[in-house]
């Protein structure tokens, strides 16, 4: 969907609709449009798809204000995965919308309820400076608001209807959420990132993400056709947000993964792992958005590729030490 700010909603420039009662709210995390929440609206009553961080929750609350709602008409906080970027926010929005249910994985639930080990993860990542400064202080969840979606299981919205799928792959405890009315998935990192600014007139251009502790190629593959089963005519990403060209993009990142594993087996066994398959990426990232016929400059096109390519390069290397294990 290129030319995402034509549907920007007047007064709020963080706030699109990009479909039927759905809206994306830019989370401001890291640089403008990597990072959506999706708000969805339907009889006067309201969820969040993912929610950002606790610096995205004033956002999130502006856009309920702009679409004439309140804290008390969000009935759920739905996540694909308990990420930070994903899933932050939760606990200080949950307190801020006191009647709403917060619905998660199985495997998820219990870091939502006590974040201790998700934080200390995070913070031996990133550093306690940089930790606070991204993320802030993650609030815990009282465990009767938080609900484990079995693979299948449904929830009403008004009268909307949705599924929760599991979908490893990215990460063990994922889940992707499916309105089967309406066509559209909502599928976190399950589906890639595809950023709109590398739209053109060749369509939309998406990357396989891999997390740095539990990327899996078969489960993701196997997830991935999954969501291409279902035919949508939408899916909603979480970086960043609609695309229309399901099918072609998920035959992309099929071949995006078998790429991404031969570059990390072809460094298995050098010291210098990591380095040599970020380069790698790099390269192989720079000759699909040539072919997709890319014309931004070199400044936008490593402002948008840097972060991912070293996500993804520690992913695999991760990926490299359990399989030898």
């Amino acid at each position: 969907m290129a030319n995402i700010e034509r549907g920007v909603l007047p007064g709020n420039d963080k706030v699109c609709k990009v479909g039927d009662g759905v809206f994306a709210v830019d989370t401001d995390y890291v640089r403008p449009r990597q990072d959506a929440s999706h708000l969805v609206v339907d009889s006067g009553k309201a969820a969040f798809v993912d929610t950002g961080t606790n610096h995205s929750v004033a956002n999130l609350e502006a856009a309920l204000r702009t679409l004439g709602l309140d804290a008390l008409d969000v009935e759920y906080l739905f996540l694909t995965h308990v990420h930070l970027d994903h899933a932050g926010g939760a606990g200080l929005l949950a307190q801020r919308c006191p009647r709403a249910q917060v619905l998660v994985h199985p495997r998820g639930a219990p870091h939502l309820i006590d974040p201790a080990k998700l934080i200390a993860g995070t913070r031996a990542v990133y550093g306690d400076a940089a930790y606070q400064k991204m993320y802030g202080d993650i609030r815990p969840i009282p465990a009767e608001r938080v609900s484990a979606m079995q693979d299948g299981e449904e929830r009403r919205l008004g009268a909307r209807s949705f599924r929760f799928l599991h979908t490893p792959g990215h990460a063990l405890h994922h889940l992707c959420i499916v309105e089967q009315a309406a066509g559209v998935v909502f599928s976190g990192d399950t589906y890639g990132v595809s950023y709109r600014e590398f739209d053109n007139d060749n369509g939309e251009f998406v990357m396989v993400t891999t997390t740095p502790t539990q990327f899996d190629p078969e489960q993701l593959h196997a997830s991935v056709r999954r969501i291409q089963q279902l035919r949508p005519r939408s899916v909603y990403m979480t970086h960043y947000s609609r695309v229309d060209q399901v099918q072609r993009l998920g035959e992309d990142l099929h071949a995006d993964i078998d790429r991404h594993v031969a570059i990390a087996l072809a460094h298995a066994v050098r010291s210098d792992r990591e380095e040599r398959i970020r380069a790698d990426l790099q390269e192989h990232f720079e000759r699909r958005l040539e072919r997709h016929g890319y014309v931004g400059g070199e400044r936008q096109r490593h402002m948008l590729l840097d972060d991912d390519v070293a996500l993804n390069a520690t992913g695999l290397v991760s990926w490299l030490s359990r399989r030898a294990a």
